[in-house]
């Protein structure tokens, strides 16, 4: 499966409690379709007391048990808590559009959309020496204000 087709697949829960685990979201939404992978980011701060970060991933084996796990579960209650469940969202990479680590005009992608062509050049050139003088028309008006009457 690719990670587009993993990510369509993919609920996102939000808002959980501390005491919430794997096990306990894999029984949670086991039955809503066959389940692939239960994700629970651990907390990078190691001074806190929570054992994860507050939110997890569920991947389901098809993306129509995705769709009825977001329908009924979303704006429930869960161990004391009521929950967000959406369609997750594929990670951005760090190396690609606004906000990577990378120029903006070093990227593939921008150069392909935005690179001019030689016959790009060539019609601006001619359009510039055919241009008309923008003051032409504007002789007689030197002086700011109304016209004397």
């Amino acid at each position: 499966m690719t990670d587009a087709a993993r990510w369509t697949s993919t609920v996102y829960i939000g808002g959980l409690a501390s005491v919430v685990t794997a096990a306990n979201l894999h029984d949670a939404f086991i039955p809503f379709g066959e389940i692939a992978d239960v994700s629970l980011p651990k907390n990078e701060n190691p001074n806190s007391q929570d054992p994860h970060r507050g939110f997890a991933y569920v991947e389901f084996e098809d993306v129509e048990d995705a769709k009825e796990a977001i329908d009924n579960m979303d704006q429930s209650e869960l161990f004391g808590r009521v929950i967000k469940v959406s369609a997750a969202k594929m990670p951005k990479s760090a190396n690609s559009g606004l906000g990577s680590k990378t120029a903006l005009w070093d990227q593939e992608g921008w150069l392909a959309a935005n690179a001019a062509g030689d016959e790009d050049r060539i019609a601006a050139e001619q359009s510039n020496n055919t241009a008309e003088d923008p003051m032409q028309g504007l002789e007689g008006l030197d002086v700011a204000g109304p016209k004397p009457e």
